[in-house]
């Protein structure tokens, strides 16, 4: 259960090698979880993770699962023996895939995977995992989106529109799970330096996973609903979301 201050004894990480997921998991180590799950696709990235969080402290206990997002038919076995091993208080769903906007346009088979991966294997593990912590009765489910979410841009409309649909989709969890003790937070990054985005060049208010790591610990605190990283892309993209889109097509996004 979780203490006074939000913090969960308990933490199943969906992408268990999420520079973001794994920040998270260090900080909230650093107060009161002990019990940390990594779920990611078995590899040496994914033991070493996990060696990297037991270091951290002697009574700490952190084992992996093997999860693929693209396999979603494995999900409910693969997941549903975690919450079998006993009470989850947070669950963060961290995994994604940011694509190559021009590549994907030439190849949609490329295109659809970015889709499946960030969209529909996260509805199907967030459907899961939220049916798990309504079974037990309380625990967040905290969700990675991001601020790309709001308005498609030319320049990554394929990254965009699919966290788009798994924002759209955690929104409507979050609804659907009210009054049940779930609490669902929606996590808006903007640009978060990460391996992901290496190479590209930094975008107005970009962030760290670290800062990620700290708005999602005081979010959980607050219980919020929403999360922009850092808070000021709140305004920037309403402003965006409303601009005319003859001159948001203009505009060098």
């Amino acid at each position: 259960m979780k203490d006074a201050f939000g913090t969960p004894q308990s933490l199943l990480v969906l992408g268990g090698t999420s520079e973001i997921g794994l920040a998270t998991a260090r900080r909230l180590i650093a107060r009161r979880t002990r019990t940390v799950w990594l779920a990611g696709r078995p590899s040496p990235a994914l033991e070493s993770a996990a060696a990297s969080l037991r270091g951290l402290r002697a009574d700490v206990t952190v084992r992996t699962v093997p999860f693929d997002a693209l396999d979603t038919a494995a999900h409910e076995e693969a997941l549903g023996k975690v919450f079998t091993e006993g009470d989850i208080d947070m669950v963060l769903l961290a995994f994604g895939v940011l694509g190559d906007q021009a590549r994907d346009e030439a190849a949609p088979a490329a295109a659809v995977l970015v889709a499946q991966t960030n969209y529909t294997g996260a509805v199907s593990a967030g459907l899961v995992c939220g049916n798990a912590l309504q079974a037990q009765g309380h625990g967040s489910l905290v969700v990675l989106s991001s601020a790309a979410a709001e308005r498609a841009r030319r320049a990554n409309f394929l990254y965009g529109s699919s966290k788009a649909g798994l924002d759209a989709f955690a929104q409507g969890l979050g609804d659907a799970l009210h009054g049940t003790g779930v609490h669902v937070m929606v996590v808006r990054p903007g640009f978060v330096r990460t391996r992901m985005t290496a190479g590209l060049a930094d975008a107005p208010l970009a962030t760290t996973p670290e800062a990620v790591a700290f708005a999602i610990e005081q979010g959980l605190r607050r219980r919020a609903e929403t999360v922009w990283v850092p808070g000021a892309l709140r305004v920037v993209m309403s402003v965006l979301r409303h601009t005319p889109r003859p001159l948001f097509r203009r505009l060098p996004l």
